[in-house]
């Protein structure tokens, strides 16, 4: 079976089947026809001589730097939604938090000629963005922000401000705060800033040294809170930087009598199912991840159709869960 037996028996011509198989315009009662004919005879078109002829592959990579965690699955499930309405599909790479490894999946896919990158990344270094200009397919980063570069991102700093408000506003003035590493733009420098400056901004600029560095699990936020206890007193309000560090904190809190809320309110970030049902539930920071993956596949989607030749920015909003 081939193109033009697909053709002849759906009565249109091979134009109208070369186009139903390439996702291009055709009047919904040829691609009705093309549809019955194919699923009848279970012809597939070949993967190969489509990619010798229109020089695609059909293929995305996509980068995570992790699958255990409920942000980035949010985000892969935005991706696809739309991937799978596109008639592409996606390889998937996880970097286990790895910027090295980032870099080398980068490189793997740029050689293995998939149409483009989306990239949810971490930390950008000199030699990653060196590497980045040299990609001869188009990408799109999700979740940070680099200046000549599509991305789609969140606004982390502003989030963090208005959570600290928040607590101060409710009258938790003496804060603590558990952070990531800095040189992850967004979610570890972003949101301390977001924090540092509301402290300052309410009269309480001592607060903004109530602060150590964690990383991205439970059992981090676990000793982490047990450090910020040790190195602060009397606590009575605990911001974290995402909703996982938040868990692994209540859970020291309760493990050495502390209730929460009445003597130390406690945040993440996120809005993950973990925030939930922390008990009790955690005052949260809701992000729109899964629309930053749908809104990455669109933007890469005009790239690659050529719709938007220019670089773009998107910032997307946020909401607090009480």
């Amino acid at each position: 079976m081939n193109i033009a037996e697909i053709a002849k028996i759906a009565g249109v011509s091979k134009a109208a089947v070369s186009r139903y198989f390439n996702n291009g315009y055709i009047s919904e009662e040829k691609r009705e026809a093309i549809r019955k004919v194919v699923e009848e005879t279970g012809y597939r078109p070949s993967v190969q001589a489509q990619t010798l002829r229109t020089k695609k592959t059909k293929m995305i990579g996509v980068i995570v730097p992790k699958i255990a965690s409920a942000s980035i699955g949010r985000v892969v499930e935005g991706i696809l939604s739309v991937l799978n309405e596109s008639g592409y599909q996606m390889l998937l790479a996880v970097t286990q938090n790895n910027p090295k490894k980032e870099m080398e999946y980068l490189s793997a896919f740029d050689d293995k000629q998939v149409d483009g990158v989306i990239l949810v990344a971490t930390v950008f270094s000199a030699e990653y963005k060196r590497i980045l200009k040299k990609l001869s397919v188009p990408v799109v980063i999700v979740g940070q922000q680099l200046s000549g570069y599509c991305c789609v991102f969140h606004d982390d700093y502003h989030a963090s401000y208005d959570l600290t408000k928040l607590f101060l506003d409710k009258g938790r003035n003496k804060l603590g705060y558990i952070g990531v590493i800095q040189q992850d733009k967004a979610v570890g420098a972003e949101r301390y800033r977001g924090f540092k400056d509301a402290v300052r901004d309410g009269g309480y600029n001592e607060l903004a040294e109530n602060y150590v560095i964690g990383s991205f699990t439970v059992a981090s936020g676990y000793e982490k809170a047990e450090e910020l206890s040790e190195k602060c007193n009397d606590l009575d309000g605990l911001i974290c930087a995402t909703d996982t560090i938040a868990a692994g904190a209540a859970q020291y809190l309760r493990e050495h009598g502390v209730k929460i809320p009445e003597e130390i309110l406690v945040a993440g970030q996120g809005d993950s199912e973990l925030a939930r049902v922390t008990a009790p539930p955690l005052i949260t920071v809701h992000y729109s991840y899964e629309k930053s993956g749908e809104l990455a596949v669109q933007m890469l989607m005009d790239v690659l159709g050529k719709k938007e030749a220019a670089v773009k920015e998107v910032k997307l909003g946020y909401y607090i869960v009480t």
